[in-house]
C-alpha cells in the first residue's frame, strides 16, 4: 500500500510511521518529491489491508492510504504520480528535454569510437552508447573488447563529456562495468536474468532496462521492481520491439507500449527504433512517431562505416543520417512540448 503524508509531515513523523510498519514486518520505501512524500508499505496480507488502512489514516501526518493490487508496487505510477527523472552527469532523463543516446552498437577501436562521440556529441545528443560486451545468438559473434572497451568509452566521455551506457551481461562483471559506466544497461535477454537484477538493485547506479523480445508489459514492470525493490529507483525503460510473426523488420516496434507505460509507471521510457526494426532506413520514422507518443528520449546505434561493422551494421545510421534523424525529431519534440 501507498501512504501519503501530509506536507506538513515532519522527519520525527517519518521515522514513527517507518517504525510501525517495520514492527509490523513490512518493507518500506521512501519517495520525497518537491511536494509531497510518500511511504510504499509492502508486504501486507490482503485481509489485513482495511484494518491497517484505517489505522493509518488516523495518524495527523498522513493524508490518505492507498491500497495497491498490482504485483509491481514501486515502481507503479502511484508511487510517485509526479514522474522520476534519472541525472546522470547533468543530463536529465525524464525531464522537460528529449534525451538522445547514440553511438555504436560495438567499440572496435579507439578511432571508431572517438569519431562516432565527437561526431554525435556535435549533433546534439546528449549521452553514449556503445557495447564492450556484447550478447549474441551465435556462440561464434564477435562479443565485444571487453574491459579494454570499457576503458574507450571512458576516454571518449572525457573528451567529449557525454555519461556514458553500456550493456553489463553478468553480475560478476558489475563492478568492473560501475567502475567505467555512468548508465548500466540490461538488454532483452537479461530481462529476466533475476540475480543480476537484485545485484544491480543494490549497487545504486542508474540502470536502463530493455524490455524482453517475448515479454508483455506487466511482466517488463514486475523485472523493474526486482530492481527498485532492492533500493535502485533510477530505472529507465527501453522499448526495443517484441518478436511477432513479421518477418520483414527484425522486431516489432510497440509504440503503445510509451503510453501505456506513461499511464502504469513513474520511470522514464527510452525508445530504440535501431533494434525495433533492425533497418536503418526505417529509424528515423519509428524514432519520430516514438517522440510523438510520448517517449522521453531515443537510442540509436551511429557507425562512421555501417557496412564494415562488426555487429548491427545493417541498423546502424551513418553519420549523415543521424544528423538528419536529429533534425527531423526536433519539430516532432517541439510540438510535444520537448526541446532537444
Amino acid at each position: 500500500m501507498i501512504i501519503i503524508l501530509r506536507p506538513a509531515a515532519t522527519d520525527a513523523h517519518i521515522e514513527e510511521l517507518t517504525d510501525i510498519l517495520r514492527a509490523r514486518g513490512l518493507g518500506i520505501h521512501l519517495s520525497r518529491g518537491v511536494e509531497t512524500t510518500i511511504v510504499g508499505a509492502i508486504g501486507a496480507l490482503d485481509e489485513e489491508k482495511a484494518a491497517l488502512a484505517e489505522q493509518l489514516t488516523a495518524l495527523s501526518y498522513v493524508e490518505r492510504v492507498v491500497p495497491i493490487s498490482k504485483p509491481y508496487k514501486v515502481v507503479g505510477r502511484a508511487f510517485r504520480p509526479e514522474g522520476t527523472v534519472v541525472r546522470v552527469r547533468g543530463v536529465e532523463i525524464g525531464g522537460s528535454r528529449l534525451c538522445v543516446m547514440a553511438g555504436p552498437c560495438t567499440v572496435e577501436s579507439p578511432t571508431q569510437l572517438l569519431d562516432t562521440a565527437r561526431f554525435v556529441k556535435e549533433h546534439g545528443a546528449h549521452v553514449l552508447r556503445g557495447g564492450a560486451f556484447k550478447p549474441s545468438t551465435s556462440p561464434y559473434s564477435f562479443h565485444g573488447m571487453g574491459e579494454e572497451g570499457l576503458r574507450l568509452l571512458a576516454e571518449a566521455r572525457d573528451e567529449t563529456g557525454l555519461p556514458v551506457i553500456t550493456e553489463v551481461m553478468d553480475a560478476r562483471d558489475l563492478d568492473m562495468v560501475c567502475g567505467y559506466a555512468d548508465i548500466l544497461q540490461v538488454g532483452t535477454r537479461n530481462m529476466t536474468n533475476f540475480s543480476l537484477l537484485r545485484a544491480i538493485g543494490e549497487c545504486r547506479r542508474p540502470v536502463m532496462l530493455k524490455r524482453g523480445w517475448a515479454s508483455t508489459i506487466e511482466e517488463w514492470m514486475q523485472a523493474a521492481e526486482y530492481i527498485a525493490s532492492r533500493g535502485n529507483y533510477e530505472i529507465i525503460l527501453c522499448e526495443r520491439g517484441i518478436r511477432t510473426f513479421e518477418s520483414y523488420t527484425r522486431n516489432t516496434f510497440d509504440i503503445n507500449a510509451i503510453p501505456a507505460v506513461k499511464e502504469l509507471s513513474h520511470l522514464p521510457i527510452i525508445a530504440d527504433p535501431a533494434h525495433g526494426t533492425g533497418r536503418w532506413s526505417l529509424v528515423g520514422a519509428v524514432a519520430r512517431g516514438a517522440v510523438a507518443a510520448g517517449a522521453d528520449g531515443i537510442m540509436v546505434e551511429v557507425h562512421p562505416a555501417p557496412e564494415k561493422a562488426l555487429k548491427d551494421g545493417g541498423q546502424s545510421l551513418k553519420f549523415e543520417s543521424f544528423a538528419e534523424l536529429m533534425r527531423g525529431i526536433a519539430p516532432i519534440a517541439a510540438a510535444v512540448d520537448r526541446s532537444l
